[in-house]
């Protein structure tokens, strides 16, 4: 009976590993420290619980506006501050990264410019998009605590490809 649960136990551990592998759970991320390019975000502000249904909502329209080519571009989001220590309450800036500010922007969407030129800790990784966020934030994280340096409260990640995100977070000056 023994060798039984064992073995159920050791398939079960088995298919999740692989399962986590096949979602990129173990790659690392790769970080550098570089200079922003300036960037545009279509989108929408919203501020408040990060289970609110009003923030669901406004990446579900994101999904939509792309599926529409209401605008060209990828999902990239503005976060205001880190939610992991402001409790549940986030600030952010749900949206699309586009290649030109002069787009017609859906109803309801405004744009803002993200500036160049700033000295950034930058995470690229590739993995399935439940995992991405959590991998990029850790890696700016420890890169930051490794090398000493102080970090804005202004996170910019956006999403080029399937299975890829960027995330860039200025350094303080």
């Amino acid at each position: 009976m023994n060798k039984k649960i064992f073995y159920t136990l050791a398939g079960i551990v088995t298919v999740v590993l692989v399962f986590y592998t096949f979602q990129g759970g173990f790659t690392s991320p790769d970080v550098t420290l570089t200079t922003s390019k300036p960037m545009y975000v279509a989108g929408v502000s919203f501020e408040g619980s990060m289970e609110d249904e009003a923030m669901g909502k406004a990446f579900q329209r994101v999904s939509q506006v792309l599926q529409e080519k209401a605008l060209e571009g990828h999902p990239g989001n503005i976060y205001y501050n880190n939610p992991d220590r402001s409790g549940d309450s986030i600030r952010a800036f749900i949206g699309i990264i586009i290649p030109d500010s002069t787009d017609n922007l859906p109803e309801g969407y405004t744009l803002r410019a993200v500036p160049g030129g700033r000295k950034v800790i930058r995470a690229e990784a590739t993995a399935s998009i439940a995992l991405l966020p959590k991998k990029l934030y850790a890696a700016v994280f420890d890169y930051a605590k490794e090398e000493k340096l102080q970090l804005e409260e202004f996170y910019v990640e956006w999403f080029p490809e399937e299975d890829k995100g960027v995330l860039e977070v200025p350094v303080k000056e």
